[in-house]
């Protein structure tokens, strides 16, 4: 079956290839790397090091705390971090030090041999259900132990991985241990054929988001931005599709209060004008980059809608908003963190699609922190309502951040499981 798939992944690389190019070809730096995903002409690294490899932003951001005390623990062993996103290459630069970031390589057995052979690293990190069948078993015939770590697996993927068992058994076999989310995600790496003693549940490396310094200073700088009497809803971290079911809500909750703004936080960055012409034609609408310190005056109060188009402040624009609701989720993405809004005292509306954040979601959801809605019409009527309840706002803000600060410790325990692999 691996044959199989290794033929197939050969056959269409022309067309990855071409894929990646039309993606990336309009972004500044967008194919700078690209044969980086080859093996070929990687950037200076020093062998013997630990890799680690963090798909996108959300996985560079969740990683970036274990890094750092790896760093700590480990001074003179070289961190490499693999992203497969520009986005996720550009956190992880931005967070971190006397780290080398490199692009994933494809999975294929000639580019990583390449890339093993340069490498030469002393363990492989993987992030969350990163599942590479010839990684996996090149790693185990260059003897590179793997660990996979803040692992999480939903019934959806399980049920997935069940249709190709033994491949994913082969997998498996290949990774020396597993730190899982939550029991259910434990149970179902077990129920695949994983040995239950290499795996232990350490809750997830996302409780451990370090909020960056002088947050509250920041905030209160865009709210005075934005007009410090306004009621201010973010909708955050959003994919195709949704925006548009924002838009209604957010017409009807202004019917309500005239005065409301809406931040609005593509997932992707690259979508931005997207959302500007769909705002623009009902709304005055403005980007993050079109302010700076210069021009922080009074015209910024009569904007309906604030676009966020840069890279690191969503932290800065949920702690500066009055009600958070986390994207991926009204369409079938399976949800965002919603974590990032909790840290920061938020209350937390999403909907019904957050099968990423399952165990997480139904936690907040049961100390009342967070409210599920179907459609644009249950999220109007939730904005509204809580926009007109203060005290409901504050009860769900104070849980959710409570619910955060008492599930910390998660890196620690993992820091533990991948020191006995380096022995």
């Amino acid at each position: 079956m691996r044959f199989l798939y290794t033929i197939i992944f050969y056959l269409l690389l022309p067309f990855i290839l071409l894929r990646l190019w039309i993606k990336n070809r309009k972004i500044p730096n967008g194919l700078q790397f690209w044969h980086e995903r080859l093996g070929l002409g990687l950037r200076p690294v020093l062998p013997g090091g630990i890799w680690v490899h963090a798909v996108s932003v959300g996985e560079s951001l969740t990683a970036i705390p274990l890094i750092k005390l790896l760093q700590q623990r480990y001074p003179t062993t070289p961190i490499i971090v693999t992203n497969e996103t520009i986005t996720g290459a550009e956190r992880v630069r931005a967070g971190l030090v006397n780290v080398t970031q490199l692009y994933f390589p494809y999975d294929l057995p000639s580019i990583l041999r390449k890339f093993l052979k340069v490498l030469k690293p002393k363990l492989l990190i993987l992030l969350e259900t990163e599942l590479w069948p010839n990684l996996l078993e090149a790693c185990q015939l260059y003897q590179v132990p793997v660990a996979l770590v803040n692992a999480r697996l939903s019934e959806g993927s399980a049920r997935s991985y069940r249709r190709i068992l033994p491949v994913i058994q082969k997998m498996l076999k290949n990774i020396d241990v597993i730190a899982a989310q939550f029991q259910s995600d434990a149970d179902r790496f077990i129920n695949l054929g994983f040995p239950a003693e290499r795996l232990q549940i350490t809750g997830s490396l996302k409780f451990d988001l370090t909020l960056p310094l002088h947050l509250t200073e920041q905030a209160q700088r865009w709210r005075k931005i934005w007009g410090e009497n306004r009621l201010v809803w973010i909708a955050a971290s959003t994919h195709p599709g949704e925006e548009e079911l924002i838009l209604q809500a957010f017409t009807e909750a202004r019917r309500v209060y005239p005065d409301l703004l809406l931040v609005s936080i593509p997932r992707h960055v690259d979508r931005v004008s997207q959302l500007q012409q769909l705002y623009s034609s009902i709304y005055k609408v403005a980007k993050r980059s079109d302010y700076n310190e210069k021009n922080e005056d009074s015209e910024l109060e009569v904007v309906d809608i604030f676009i966020g188009d840069t890279m690191g402040e969503l932290l800065i624009f949920y702690a500066a908003a009055d009600l958070a609701f986390v994207g991926g989720s009204l369409v079938e993405k399976g949800g965002q963190n919603p974590l990032e809004p909790a840290a920061v005292g938020l209350p937390i509306l999403s909907g019904l699609h957050t099968f990423n954040f399952t165990t997480i979601t139904e936690q907040l959801k049961q100390r009342k922190a967070e409210i599920q809605v179907n459609n644009a019409v249950e999220l109007a009527e939730q904005v509204i309502s809580l926009l007109s309840n203060p005290k409901q706002r504050q009860q769900m803000a104070q849980e959710a951040k409570k619910f955060v600060a008492e599930n910390k410790g998660s890196v620690l325990k993992q820091m533990q499981l991948i020191e006995n692999l380096l022995i």
